[in-house]
């Protein structure tokens, strides 16, 4: 069995924080879990939409087998509740636990200060007991920010390897949590578009929306792919562009559905 469905999803409503763009300071009024400023957990109504999207999500035909997320708390948070809600009824541990995956994290532009990165993972596992500390993280983006076209390269790198890994461990449905920047890249790195308007709607990153993509084929699965060498360093090219897309390429089938959330689309682009 390989990996033919992906389930995405953006965290729900969270709490807003402020920025300095001269000196990069973050600052918030309510108190982030992980103490970071930038890192703040859902707000009451985004709590809600995690619980709604849980219900949704348990229902999926083939059923969710490995759960991906941003390491920034309210990403974590926002998937949690569905792997609660599916962790009762399997036997597979690895259904159990959350992989958090900075590659899959926030989009910050280039800026001459340092982005702030999300927690260790020694506190997240004590935030959030369904982390899974003995995943690898597969690549960080740079402290520094990144372009539009590395954001794009990054995540398109992250998620060979995510399919990579779920290949050889013969799962056959997954589900990622994500930010809104991030899960429009996604996307596109799964169809293998890259729209000449990067500002074009191309998918609807609602907070709790479901986006499902379903797998062409593994035939053209690219080999070879560089592994990355670590902080600041070059991301390893991945062909993903020109209808190919990463893992053989991906057909889009439902686009940022709200159906099942009380108040429906919610924080669109």
């Amino acid at each position: 069995m390989t990996l033919e469905f992906i389930y995405l999803t953006r965290h729900g409503f969270r709490s807003n924080w402020a920025i300095d763009t001269k000196t990069g300071q973050y600052s918030t009024s309510i108190p982030s879990p992980t103490g970071i400023a930038s890192d703040p957990a859902l707000a009451g109504h985004g709590v809600d939409q995690s619980h709604q999207l849980a219900v949704h999500l348990k229902t999926l035909d083939p059923a969710i087998q490995r759960f991906y997320s941003s390491p920034f708390y309210r990403c974590i948070q926002t998937i949690l509740p569905t792997v609660e809600a599916l962790s009762h009824g399997v036997s597979d541990p690895e259904t159990k636990k959350i992989r958090a995956e900075n590659g899959l994290g926030e989009w910050y532009g280039l800026a001459r200060f340092d982005h702030p990165s999300p927690a260790e993972p020694s506190l997240l596992k004590k935030l959030f007991p369904r982390f899974d500390e003995g995943h690898k993280v597969v690549i960080k983006p740079s402290t520094n920010g990144e372009s539009i076209d590395n954001l794009h390269n990054r995540v398109a790198y992250t998620l060979h390897r995510i399919i990579e890994q779920c290949d050889k461990e013969g799962v056959k449905a997954i589900a990622i949590c994500t930010h809104g920047a991030t899960l429009i890249a996604i996307g596109r790195a799964l169809v293998g578009r890259m729209p000449e308007d990067i500002t074009e709607q191309d998918f609807n990153p609602f907070t709790c929306g479901l986006t499902t993509f379903v797998r062409k084929s593994k035939e053209n699965m690219e080999t070879g792919v560089k592994q990355w060498k670590g902080p600041e360093s070059e991301i390893p090219a991945v062909k993903w562009r020109d209808g190919i897309g990463v893992g053989g390429g991906w057909t889009m089938t439902v686009d940022g559905d709200c159906s099942f959330l009380t108040d429906g689309e919610e924080r669109g682009w």
